[in-house]
């Protein structure tokens, strides 16, 4: 039973580093699209096709309601929210398998 509780502890720790890791990819869009930056650069265009999306589908949902885009805030959130719900989950489980 250990087995299943190393595995399942291990796919709770590479889900919670790959949720930080696009946390992460959302704040550098961010703070990238405050400085108008040029749309052919490479790293620009990768921030766009990679959080797109998560984003577009709140910003639809969201919109623009208090004068700027807060669907970067919306999506952190809803990752912290799977951090602390989903991956946490997960290691307990892990802990009481073991």
């Amino acid at each position: 039973m250990f087995i299943g509780g190393n595995i399942l502890q291990g796919f709770a720790t590479v889900l919670d580093t790959v949720l930080w890791l696009y946390m992460w990819i959302i704040i550098a869009r961010a703070l990238i699209s405050w400085v108008n930056p040029d749309p052919w650069n490479p790293i620009v265009q990768f921030l766009e096709r990679v959080t797109e999306p998560v984003l577009a589908p709140i910003r639809r949902f969201v919109g623009w309601r208090i004068g700027f885009d807060i669907s970067p805030i919306v999506a952190i959130l809803a990752i912290t929210f799977l951090q602390v719900a989903v991956v946490q989950t997960l290691r307990d489980i892990a802990v009481r398998m073991n």
